[in-house]
């Protein structure tokens, strides 16, 4: 199908679903839901093309992992969407209703979006939580996967549209079929068309979207997170928080990527981090980290690595700690370990990040941990979304207006 002819497709099946009853979308996310588990061995093996292609083509296998489907994976998506229906619907909530002056009655009421062009790479599970939150929400969707994805993709929109057909417009969930950077250009240049554009991946998609576009934008940066030692922590809680943040899925925006260490617990804290990794993790430092334990010589931070790697830096206290996350983060998810409460309180209100953790993983940084049931992304910007954006950061609203014949 023509790129321009899915946009206008999308477009009519925006207008249409705005007017749907929360009954009808449940029913439309219920069908998906089971439509998924009654396919599974279609998408395992639709997966298994991409897999094959990947694994030719060298990926990095913590890519691979990323792009992996199977039958528990499939399980765990469709329960996702389960728990997003079960979700209050966020389209007609009335934030303000008031009686002016002039006698004019004003209520503030939340609408959908209208449609949302998503760019993505490598992760097909995706695909799915976005349409199920568009659905929900009352936006339609554009999905625009990485060419890595594209069979399994093309596989998980047909058996969706195929589900929802009975309820709402198909065309409410599209994937687009074109596989070339100029669509993306085109796509991110249609202002009146598309509403809101977010690109998931790599800095640099993110970045070529973010630069280029002519349409309202949700920036899901970078994820270069950090976690503080601070000289008061518990160490066996440190150890256990940071592994769980670099090695249960390095490839995902919330992993840690540099750990601080505070200089009074230096020469205790290090080797016992080195010892837990056991070689599972590359450890990089400055000359001050070299001289405790053996690791990669770096003089440089603010790396996203995406895989089984962490930079380490020594520092003198929460102060130095806060500076180098400024210098160095991206604003995405940061966490001190302390049991002192004066610097837990300093961390918390000074790191400007959508996240800031006190003695917790950053790991944590996600739509379905925090209750949201799935998200469209992690924003790392303040407007009009922060941190993960799911079901109530899909709409934006409207004024409704009732008069009596009033004029000014």
């Amino acid at each position: 199908m023509d790129f321009m002819e899915q946009v206008l497709d999308a477009r009519t099946a925006a207008n249409s679903l705005k007017l749907k009853t929360s009954d009808i979308k449940n029913k439309a996310l219920k069908a998906m839901s089971e439509a998924l588990i009654n396919h599974i061995d279609e998408i395992v093996e639709a997966n298994k093309i991409d897999l094959d292609n990947a694994i030719k083509n060298n990926i990095a296998p913590v890519m691979i992992k990323r792009l992996e489907l199977n039958e528990a994976k499939i399980k765990s998506i469709a329960s996702d969407i389960l728990n997003v229906m079960e979700l209050d619907d966020p389209v007609g909530k009335v934030l303000d209703d008031y009686t002016a002056k002039s006698g004019i009655r004003i209520q503030k009421v939340t609408v959908p979006l209208g449609v949302i062009g998503v760019v993505y790479e490598s992760r097909p599970n995706v695909s799915v939580d976005i349409a199920t939150l568009c659905i929900k929400s009352g936006n339609a969707c554009l999905l625009k996967g990485g060419k890595e994805a594209f069979i399994t993709n093309k596989k998980l929109v047909e058996i969706m549209q195929d589900a929802i057909k009975d309820f709402i417009d198909p065309k409410s969930v599209q994937l687009i079929g074109d596989n070339s950077r100029e669509v993306v250009a085109k796509l991110i240049t249609l202002k009146g068309y598309i509403d809101l554009v977010v690109p998931r991946g790599s800095k640099g998609l993110i970045n070529y979207v973010t630069e280029n576009t002519k349409v309202p934008y949700i920036e899901t940066g970078a994820g270069v997170c950090h976690i503080y030692v601070d000289e008061s922590a518990d160490i066996d809680m440190a150890l256990k928080v940071i592994y769980n943040a670099k090695t249960s899925n390095p490839a995902v925006c919330n992993a840690v990527e540099c750990v601080l260490v505070n200089d009074k617990i230096k020469n205790v804290f290090l080797p016992k981090l080195k010892e837990m990794f056991d070689g599972k993790v590359v450890l990089n430092g400055n000359s001050e980290v070299k001289d405790i334990i053996d690791c990669n010589l770096i003089t440089d931070y603010g790396t996203e690595y995406d895989d089984l790697i962490l930079d380490i830096k020594i520092v003198k206290d929460v102060n130095e700690a806060m500076e180098h996350i400024e210098k160095y983060g991206t604003h995405h998810s940061d966490a001190i370990i302390t049991k002192d409460e004066k610097n837990m309180e300093l961390f918390l209100n000074t790191i400007d990040s959508a996240c800031v953790y006190v003695n917790a993983s950053t790991r944590f940084s996600d739509g379905g941990c925090f209750g949201m049931g799935a998200e469209l992304g992690i924003s790392t910007q303040k407007l009009h979304a922060r941190g993960p954006m799911a079901l109530k950061e899909m709409t934006t609203y409207k004024y409704k207006i009732m008069g009596h014949g009033e004029i000014r």
